[in-house]
């Protein structure tokens, strides 16, 4: 891991109504005057640079941070000290959710590419929420979003082999990539194998050889960190275990 910048380089504030994921974040169903009323929340964005820590476990909650440009990985650590990926962030969701209930961050959010974010004062967008209802319902969405997005990795965890496990976070990427318009059949990886890896669930060589057999059934060429979907279609019958043999 590079060594973290130990304090992110501040930008003047941008206005939410000129982001380009506007429709991602917490404005949408907001009215122009509410718009500008979050707005004020945003002092200043905040660039973070690759390899940077945003925040690390125990630091107190002070702001949400809304990823405006780059991506990010969260992470704990084990008691021997090991990295364990709890998920990647891109542009138009939130970091820091996982401080609300302790007001404590229990995880490490590290910068995966040079990076930008909306740093939104907590206390400030509680008391902001209580006035405006449109506020509060895209702020429920976003906790509800991440409660189901846990709900999935433990389902994936639990029940799906290595191959399962590999095509649905190539089709989870890939699913998250088109809502911001990019091609949902090509990409560039932000993460590393070995952090994919530790997300998933797998070793290494179980990355690596997954990969390999995508590629073996043409479903997926990854070459370095560029991804190309082959087959979406049956991508999608993977994951979901239409690819198993029958039992008995």
């Amino acid at each position: 891991m590079p060594a973290a910048q130990p304090y992110p380089v501040h930008h003047p504030k941008a206005a939410c109504s000129n982001c380009s994921v506007l429709d991602l974040c917490l404005p949408p169903g907001l009215s122009g005057p509410e718009i500008e009323q979050l707005d004020t929340l945003i002092v200043q964005r905040v660039k973070v640079k690759k390899g940077a820590a945003l925040y690390r476990a125990g630091d107190p909650l002070r702001s949400l941070y809304a990823v405006r440009i780059g991506s990010f990985k969260t992470c704990v650590l084990s008691q021997e000290g090991r990295e364990h990926v709890t998920g990647f962030k891109m542009p138009g969701e939130m970091l820091g959710l996982d401080a609300i209930s302790t007001e404590q961050h229990i995880c490490d959010a590290y910068a995966l590419e040079d990076s930008e974010v909306c740093p939104v004062h907590f206390a400030n967008l509680e008391k902001l929420a209580r006035e405006l209802p449109s506020l509060q319902h895209n702020l429920n969405k976003i906790l509800s979003r991440e409660i189901v997005r846990d709900h999935d990795v433990l389902m994936m965890l639990g029940s799906m082999n290595s191959d399962e496990r590999l095509a649905a976070f190539l089709l989870n990427l890939s699913q998250r990539l088109n809502l911001r318009g990019y091609s949902s059949r090509n990409f560039v990886l932000k993460m590393r194998r070995e952090e994919i890896g530790s997300y998933l669930g797998l070793r290494l060589e179980t990355i690596c050889r997954g990969i390999a057999h995508l590629r073996d059934q043409r479903l997926v060429e990854i070459s370095g960190r560029d991804v190309k979907i082959l087959d979406l279609e049956q991508l999608k019958q993977l994951s979901a275990g239409c690819h198993r043999p029958p039992l008995g």
